[in-house]
C-alpha cells in the first residue's frame, strides 16, 4: 500500500499484521480520492477505524490542513504513528487510541469537512456511529461522510438517522462507498 498523490506521493505505508484490519486497496483509494479531491485542500478530516491511517494520510498528502486518526487496536495505532513519521505528516495529525464513540466527543472543531468511516463489516457499528455524527456540532451540511461497507451491505437507509442522506454510492467488486451528507443543521 502506498500514498497515491501529493507531498508523500509513492511512499509505502506499513499495515498492521493479522486480520484485525482490512486496508483499502490502492486502486479503490485512488478512485475514491479522484471523486472527492475538490473537498480536500485545507480541510479538517476524521479517519475512523483508521487501521494503517492510509485514508487520512492520503488526505493530508493532498493538502488537508489536519486529520484525526481514531483507532483502538494497539498494532494499528503504532502503524499510524509510524506512517505519519515516515510521510513527515505528524505535525498535521492527532492520533486518538480509543473507542470511536468516545473519540468523537473529544474532537473540538467548529467544522469537520470530511469523515471516513471504515468499520469492521457486519458488526453493526454503522448505525451507532452515524447516529452520533448526526448530533455533533462539527458536522454540518458541508461535511461529507464516506462510509465503506461490504457490497452486500443492507439498505443504508435502515441505519441512517433522519438528519443524514446518501447523496452518492460507488460499488466495487467486494465493497462500496456511500457518500452521506447532513440535510439539516444539528440542534444547539
Amino acid at each position: 500500500m502506498r500514498v497515491i498523490a501529493g507531498s508523500a506521493r509513492s511512499l509505502k505505508l506499513v499495515t498492521p499484521v493479522g486480520t484485525d484490519t482490512r486496508p483499502t486497496t490502492d486502486r479503490i483509494k485512488e478512485t475514491l480520492f479522484n471523486m472527492i479531491q475538490a473537498q480536500i485542500p485545507d480541510s479538517v478530516v476524521i479517519d475512523l477505524f483508521a487501521g494503517s491511517g492510509a485514508l487520512g494520510i492520503e488526505a493530508l498528502s493532498r493538502g488537508a490542513a489536519h486529520a484525526y486518526f481514531v483507532e483502538n487496536n494497539t498494532a494499528a495505532h503504532q502503524c499510524i504513528r509510524e506512517n505519519l513519521r515516515f510521510t513527515a505528516l505528524t505535525d498535521k495529525a492527532t492520533v486518538l487510541r480509543q473507542d470511536v464513540t468516545a473519540a468523537l466527543t473529544m474532537i473540538q472543531e467548529s467544522q469537520v469537512d470530511l469523515i471516513f468511516i471504515d468499520p469492521p463489516y457486519q458488526k453493526g457499528y454503522e448505525e451507532k456511529i452515524l447516529g452520533q455524527l448526526s448530533k455533533m456540532d462539527y458536522v454540518n451540511s458541508d461535511t461529507l461522510i464516506v462510509l465503506e461497507a461490504a457490497r452486500q451491505f443492507p439498505a443504508v437507509t435502515d441505519c441512517l438517522p433522519p438528519e443524514l442522506i446518501v447523496v452518492r454510492e460507488k460499488v466495487y467488486k467486494t465493497n462500496r462507498h456511500l457518500f452521506i451528507k447532513r440535510v439539516n443543521e444539528p440542534p444547539h
